[in-house]
């Protein structure tokens, strides 16, 4: 009955994969924490958003947040035969894989399924990346069946997969706009994240969020995760990664606290130092502290994490 971090990717709703360098043999089993990585449909297969779509099954939209969800329920109902407590998931994603947390934890349909959760890069606050109802993203769905020379769904759907990615990107080049991201689909999300925080229609659960110092739009998204946790009824935890890596001058980039908290140091390139090693090995305790009880200290342990205040 060993707890339970599941982590999700990012990659900008188009990229990635669940095992990635970065995710190849995390050290937190040798803490006591099990850790789980995912796939998720990308681009046009994850995010395609038509009326016809709609019309079909009610919603549209968010196919790649319904395969994570589906991902998390097989894991509370499966994770027991691999030592787990499935009354004990923590969710952690970052950048895309952040934003889908978030979206997870405003979800009615994920409400239990887990008690915990961490965004790096890309949850909080925001009117920057809230999500848009699914009618503003048909034009850009029907322009591209018109590009594939598509007059029906059943046309679209008949599409290879290189030619429907193929005709995704020449869309986006066309329009200018990155092509897939979560809508308002009134199901899984039922509204924006400020709208939803705001109403208490939020999991009340504790999280844990931060960003790295030469992220996309720093201060942007360090008020998201910031303004996020302060505004929590249960003391949560945000933090500021600003270790300047090693091997060149591009500092702390987005996404590189990833070899950190997973403790896979050894999987990287650059000349890691001894500081590198200590610092990794805190970020792990604090993380895996908060998998096991909701709070990242532990008593004679680390450096008190004092909660955001509101």
């Amino acid at each position: 009955k060993l707890p339970v971090l599941v982590y999700i990717h990012g990659g900008g709703f188009t990229g990635g994969c669940g095992h990635e360098k970065h995710f190849d043999g995390p050290v937190w089993p040798t803490k006591g924490v099990i850790a789980v990585t995912l796939n998720y449909r990308l681009g046009p297969m994850g995010f395609v958003c038509l009326p016809e779509l709609a019309e079909e099954a009610g919603h549209t939209g968010n196919y790649g947040l319904y395969d994570q969800m589906t991902a998390i329920q097989w894991v509370r109902d499966n994770i027991a035969a691999f030592g787990g407590n499935p009354s004990a998931i923590t969710i952690m994603g970052q950048s895309a894989g952040a934003m889908s947390v978030q979206q997870h934890c405003l979800s009615p349909l994920s409400e239990g399924l887990f008690r915990r959760a961490v965004m790096s890069s890309g949850g909080g606050v925001s009117k920057v990346l809230a999500a848009a109802p699914a009618e503003k993203h048909y034009d850009f769905w029907k322009k591209a069946m018109e590009n594939a020379g598509c007059k029906t769904l059943t046309e679209f759907r008949a599409l290879s997969p290189e030619k429907l990615f193929d005709i995704w990107n020449q869309t986006k080049k066309e329009l200018r706009t990155p092509g897939s991201f979560p809508c308002i689909d009134g199901r899984l999300v039922v509204g924006t994240s400020a709208d939803l925080l705001k109403a208490g229609k939020h999991h009340h659960i504790p999280y844990m969020a931060g960003i790295t110092s030469e992220d996309m739009m720093p201060p942007i998204l360090f008020g998201m995760a910031r303004n996020w946790c302060a505004a929590q009824d249960i003391p949560s935890y945000t933090w500021y990664f600003d270790r300047q890596l090693p091997g060149d001058d591009c500092g702390a980039w987005h996404s590189a606290d990833l070899w950190y908290w997973f403790g896979t140091l050894d999987n990287c390139w650059r000349p890691m130092e001894q500081k590198d090693r200590v610092l990794s090995e805190q970020m792990v305790d604090y993380l895996c502290n908060f998998v096991r009880t909701g709070n990242p200290n532990r008593t004679g342990q680390l450096p008190q994490w004092i909660a955001s205040d509101k």
